[in-house]
């Protein structure tokens, strides 16, 4: 049984006047043209403190209808969570990254809980596991980690947002595990890093598969190869930003209006003609997050109900 959240946002939203309210809608901004859904991205980093209105107007300009922002620290999600009620283009996920793993207290992880129920979160993460060089969290504290992700997912009926650097084996260990105990697990694994066989084990165990500006790199062809052999159905697109940006414009900061970049060479990968492309996989990211449909003429929902969320 599904029940509407009743969780106030009064406490992450600042006042503003109507006409940043109506800045905030980006109706204004909407672009003519191909659009697309940066289906991960940290907008709230420190890094966009500077110029984050003029970065989302940017996105907004190239096409860009919709930003998942990610949180991965306590802070982290509850700052995506105020963009989310300023902004009707912007959603949030909600969790701690293992890079925190060693250091999550249980205060940490009740205002997770809690912060999950909030209007507009729409997954749970992003979690997972990195054996990444400037990672020192243990492995066995990530894995405890992601398995409570897993049993929040389990709770809320919420996506999983999984990240992965470097640890297939162990990462599907834990998924087949958690499948085989519990169920069959619904996610998205962010920024995508493997080759064919790894797209192929983690759609078989019902994730799907999101490109980041990786894809677009000279040293990725077992990615770009991936990209072959996931359905058009179960893929998506991101930037990851402020990381990860994608040719033309490595080495500056990546923002969301890059993801049209990405969403180019996954369709040519895919052989697949970039205005359908970017209708599916608009549709996908829209299905996946349950998001309320787009009205095609601005980037508000398609009407301004209380949304639906699961009990």
């Amino acid at each position: 049984m599904r029940k509407a959240r009743v969780v106030s946002l009064l406490r992450f939203a600042r006042p503003c006047s109507p006409l940043a309210a109506a800045r905030s809608s980006g109706a204004s901004d909407l672009a003519e043209g191909p659009t697309i859904i940066d289906s991960h991205a940290h907008v709230d980093s420190p890094k966009f403190d500077a110029d984050r209105d003029a970065v989302l107007a940017r996105a907004r300009a190239a096409g860009v209808r919709r930003i998942v922002n990610v949180g991965t620290t306590v802070k982290g999600s509850e700052s995506c969570i105020r963009m989310a009620a300023e902004h009707d283009d912007v959603y949030a996920v909600v969790g701690i990254h293992p890079h925190e793993a060693a250091t999550v207290s249980d205060a940490d992880w009740a205002a997770i809980e809690r912060l999950v129920a909030a209007p507009k979160v729409v997954a749970v993460g992003e979690c997972g596991l990195d054996r990444g060089p400037w990672n020192d969290a243990p492995m066995d504290a990530q894995e405890r980690l992601l398995r409570r992700h897993v049993r929040l997912h389990r709770t809320t009926g919420l996506p999983l947002v999984i990240h992965n650097r470097d640890t297939f084996d162990d990462l599907f260990r834990i998924l087949d595990d958690e499948t085989a105990s519990g169920g069959a697990l619904r996610g998205i694994m962010h920024c995508f890093s493997g080759g064919p066989d790894e797209a192929r084990r983690c759609l078989d165990l019902g994730f799907d598969i999101s490109f980041s500006g990786v894809v677009t790199f000279k040293n990725a062809p077992e990615l770009r190869a991936a990209a072959r052999v996931v359905p058009l159905d179960r893929v998506h697109v991101e930037t990851d930003c402020p990381y990860l940006t994608p040719a033309p414009h490595r080495g500056q900061r990546n923002e969301p209006a890059h993801v049209m970049h990405t969403a180019r060479r996954v369709a040519d990968e895919m052989g697949v003609a970039f205005d359908e492309f970017e209708n599916v996989t608009e549709s996908n990211t829209i299905r996946f997050f349950d998001m309320p449909p787009l009205d095609r003429t601005t980037n508000a929902p398609a009407n301004s109900e209380t949304r639906e969320g699961p009990a």
